[in-house]
């Protein structure tokens, strides 16, 4: 199994429009309290992004950034330009009725997609936490990314039937880009986690080899067997790059996968606990309660989705 691929659905990762933005001169926009992580796309003319303690940075035709943590930060015409307060409730509404949010005075030349990204919050694997402040990936037309911004611009440019849908979609695959560029071009001094591993071989194997079969008991020697290292060797640098122990690394997915059970079925907690390695049901009652604090059954009651009523 591919590790980034079931974090992104365990996680229930999912990018969503939150405006298009048109804009003329003199326009300033303050963005805060972003739930999750904002992007923007711009598909035509310029604008100026400003973060805090960063200098400012002009963004151009093709041009993306994803704000992993959502932080405040500011989009103008010029890095001097007031910047007013942007108005979610406003830009909510403009989309849910097929409008574009505008900003600064005619003629509207600059073209920006605004969204963001949302996390499952009962979720305990971290993601978009273990990325920097900003990821802004060089522009490149020859790319799949590069690719995908067009389709993006095309779909705010000519919108049609299912056009936010669409727009979303490309969203999804958007941030799985920017994390492949991310893991490319990433500073090797990056803090370990699970993420950053990806980027060395060995270990990307020794995760995969996890993901694939977690309910399997593995021990340390059966892993370095597994993809062909010593035991020492998979030891050291698993620890050094993921920050954490294969046993506790497999313990703390286990877990993952049993919570997200538990929230999106209605599976027997038994059949549950056998998927993640457990014969008894007692064992994994008491491993589950250590990480989230909470038994499963109780778990469950408390993030548990609602039922949807019956269709006629």
């Amino acid at each position: 199994m591919d590790p980034l691929a079931d974090v992104l659905a365990v996680t229930g990762a999912r990018g969503t429009v939150a405006a298009t933005v048109h804009a003329g001169p003199h326009w300033g926009l303050a963005i805060e309290d972003v739930p999750g992580a904002a992007f923007h796309a711009v598909n035509t003319g310029t604008a100026w992004l400003m973060l805090d303690r960063q200098p400012p940075r002009q963004l151009l035709p093709g041009d993306v950034v994803l704000l992993p943590t959502g932080t405040r930060h500011r989009l103008a015409s010029d890095p001097h330009q007031p910047c007013r307060p942007f108005d979610h409730a406003a830009a909510r509404t403009a989309l849910a009725n097929g409008g574009i949010l505008h900003a600064g005075e005619q003629p509207h030349r600059t073209r920006i997609l605004c969204a963001s990204y949302h996390l499952d919050p009962a979720t305990t694997t971290p993601l978009l936490t273990l990325l920097p402040e900003s990821i802004q990936p060089a522009p490149d037309s020859t790319t799949a990314l590069g690719d995908l911004v067009r389709l993006l611009g095309h779909e705010i440019q000519h919108p049609r039937p299912a056009a936010a849908t669409a727009l979303d979609r490309l969203l999804d695959l958007v941030l799985i880009h920017i994390l492949r560029v991310w893991l490319s071009t990433a500073d090797p001094r990056t803090p370990p986690s699970w993420l950053a591993a990806l980027r060395d071989p060995g270990m990307a194997a020794a995760l995969s080899a996890l993901h694939t079969d977690p309910a399997r008991a593995w021990t340390v020697d059966q892993l370095a067997a597994h993809i062909c290292v010593s035991r020492a060797t998979l030891a050291r640098r698993f620890t050094t790059l993921v920050g954490e122990t294969p046993n506790s690394y497999l313990t703390r997915w286990r877990m993952e996968l049993a919570a997200h059970r538990l929230r999106t079925t209605t599976d027997p907690i038994a059949p549950i606990a056998h998927s993640v390695g457990y014969t008894s049901e007692h064992a994994f009652s008491r491993a589950f309660s250590r990480a989230h604090g909470h038994s499963p059954g109780r778990y469950r009651t408390r993030h548990c989705l609602p039922e949807q009523p019956a269709q006629p």
